[in-house]
């Protein structure tokens, strides 16, 4: 079942889902911070009340004025105190804008880390098949979008409240001269706002179609920027290819989308045409009626600027709109994103490492497809026993530790621990005696040595000892030493430590030395299960051969080892050979060999 957002019909012009989008946004923003909520709103009814009280000062200074140059000797005081009140309303309203600018300055950050913390939190709960599934990584990127641009989003919000709320009190205002001028402009605005609204609708349709197109043109840029990349792809000569596919992205996505902006150029020219017309008859209808002396002289400048004024409303509440269109729809993308399931943290609690992990039946196949990845694996596992998997890529082998590991759920079949389907337990409980070192393991460049190995184990405070035999069994020791700092040297050369007599660069490692370090991590958790898939892709046979002579000595630790040297496989205890997601033999090494079958000939070369 798909994940992903509903992109919008342009055809259809719903004015509902935005408002549910911008009431949904000001839930958000209030959950995070009621005073930027209320402040703007406060904030909004201020500035579309200000330019319209300014206006009907400047009328009655003009009246008064005329009825001064025509006799009246009491319209001059009025004149001055009409000029007086715009300045103390000007005033106000700049002492409002510079403790409001403050206020919303400090409630932004507030609500856009709320947000982003919601959204980080959200995503490393998800349960652990998501992060392989397009439809919830496509829906992340595009509530991600919205994520980053909130503070944006929130400001726009506001210049949408103020922008309606200057347009319902412009026409309010006209209704008070004229409720048939009031109505002619607001059908005036109405076609250029429903143009907008198309377009807009049109482009948020073009953005959701093409998620994969730049998140193609991400990874070209991510590709390109990165230091350790850059002798393959000059070698090979791939930058320009590289360089030409990312222009040609981002032009197809360019040229499509000015394409809608083309097409609605002479509809908005005819909306536009339309609100000139309806101006120019407000005024001459306002002309009349002074000239018929109807109406004061004063109310020619007031309609003038009301007119005038609704226009801009309305033009800007378009473009507001327009330009947060996106945005507002992606909302609904958070929204759904934020009500994903995350990983249950509930069930039985293991008190202990179970004695026993059994498979039993185990079918999988990755969703979104029906080809089963495995197909019935039967593995029973014993405390301190080692065991190893073999088998060519895309056996399976690696999906069967994620699904020992729970970060898979099975299609059919159980894992047992001890007897109990591990469905029941909860994970974490069984996570804490588990220690998994994958192919693709993490490098944590923006930490040093010691803290890369420590990150093993967080539930107790950093012990330097355990750090230092944990580098010793990793054989990481050697290198780590010669580093200038030691464990307390960045392992990037991007990062420097800060010392009294000056700055010390980070030190890059071999991938070989990556990997040990990250094999130390896993000694240093010290878990009853250790899991290692090719651990020792990148060091060389001795080292491997060293390391696991005393790994495989120690029997108080169990171990499932995915390896293709048969200097670690033949002193595992039990070896499954997996072919096309079954286990098609299992025994002792020896007794494999002896089989002269699958396992025989797939490590033939190396007997």
């Amino acid at each position: 079942m798909s994940t992903s957002g509903g992109t919008a019909d342009p055809k259809k012009l719903k004015f509902r889902p935005y408002w549910l989008a911008i009431s949904a946004m000001v839930k958000v923003s209030f959950k995070a911070s009621p005073t930027a909520v209320v402040m703007k709103v406060i904030g909004s009814f201020i500035g579309a009340v200000v330019p319209l009280l300014t206006s009907w000062f400047a009328a009655q200074t003009t009246t008064a004025l005329v009825d001064g140059f025509g006799g009246d000797a009491a319209a001059g005081r009025q004149a001055v105190f009409y000029v007086v009140a715009t300045a103390v309303t000007g005033l106000l309203w700049a002492t409002w804008s510079s403790v409001d600018g403050y206020v919303q300055r400090v409630m932004a950050y507030r609500v856009s880390a709320f947000v982003s913390d919601s959204m980080f939190e959200r995503f490393l709960s998800l349960e652990f098949w998501r992060y392989d599934d397009k439809d919830t990584i496509d829906l992340y990127d595009r509530a991600k979008r919205f994520a980053d641009s909130y503070p944006r989003v929130l400001t726009r919000i506001s210049s949408i409240l103020t922008a309606a709320m200057g347009l319902i009190l412009a026409i309010a205002a006209l209704v008070s001269v004229s409720w048939w001028i009031a109505l002619i402009l607001l059908a005036a605005i109405i076609p250029s706002v429903y143009i907008e609204f198309r377009l807009s609708r049109a482009q948020v349709a073009h953005w959701n179609s093409r998620v994969d197109a730049r998140r193609r043109s991400r990874m070209i840029d991510e590709n390109l920027t990165r230091p350790q990349h850059m002798a393959e792809m000059r070698l090979y000569g791939v930058v320009g290819h590289l360089i030409g596919m990312r222009r040609r992205l981002r032009e197809e996505d360019e040229q499509e989308r000015l394409k809608y902006d083309k097409n609605h150029i002479p509809k908005k020219i005819v909306a536009d045409a339309i609100q000139y017309v309806a101006e120019v008859i407000a005024l001459i209808w306002i002309i009349g009626q002074i000239v018929a002396r109807a109406q004061p002289v004063g109310q020619f400048l007031f309609v003038q600027q009301i007119v005038s004024r609704s226009l801009s409303q309305g033009q800007q509440l378009v473009s507001y709109l327009n330009n947060m269109d996106e945005d507002l729809a992606n909302i609904k993308d958070y929204e759904t994103f934020m009500e994903l399931p995350v990983q249950r943290d509930e069930g039985i609690e293991l008190e202990h490492a179970p004695s026993v992990v059994e498979m039993r039946d185990i079918r999988f196949s990755y969703s979104g497809s029906d080809v089963q990845v495995l197909k019935g694996i039967n593995i029973t596992i014993r405390a301190g026993q080692h065991v190893a998997i073999v088998g060519e890529n895309g056996a399976g082998k690696s999906t069967l530790i994620k699904i020992l590991a729970g970060l898979y759920a099975p299609k059919s079949g159980q894992v047992l621990l001890d007897g109990v389907d591990r469905n029941t337990i909860n994970l974490n409980s069984w996570h804490k005696y588990l220690a998994v070192l994958s192919q693709d393991f993490l490098k944590y460049e923006f930490a040093t040595a010691g803290e890369n190995i420590s990150f093993g184990q967080l539930n107790r405070p950093r012990d330097a000892v355990l750090v230092h035999q944990a580098a010793d069994d990793a054989e990481a020791r050697e290198f780590i030493d010669k580093l200038p700092l030691g464990f307390e040297n960045f392992v990037s050369p991007w990062m420097e430590t800060d010392l009294s007599k000056g700055r010390r660069r980070g030190t890059g490692l071999s991938g070989g030395q990556w990997q040990r370090l990250a094999m130390a991590r896993n000694f240093y958790r010290n878990a009853p299960f250790m899991v290692m898939d090719e651990p020792t892709s990148a060091i060389d046979a001795l080292a491997e051969h060293r390391i696991f002579s005393r790994l495989f000595a120690d029997r108080s630790s169990t171990i499932i080892a995915i390896s293709h040297r048969l200097a670690t496989i033949e002193k595992a205890d039990v070896v499954y050979m997996m072919e096309n997601g079954e286990v098609v033999e299992q025994g002792t090494h020896q007794e494999l060999v002896d089989l002269r079958g699958r396992y025989f000939r797939m490590f033939e070369s190396q007997l």
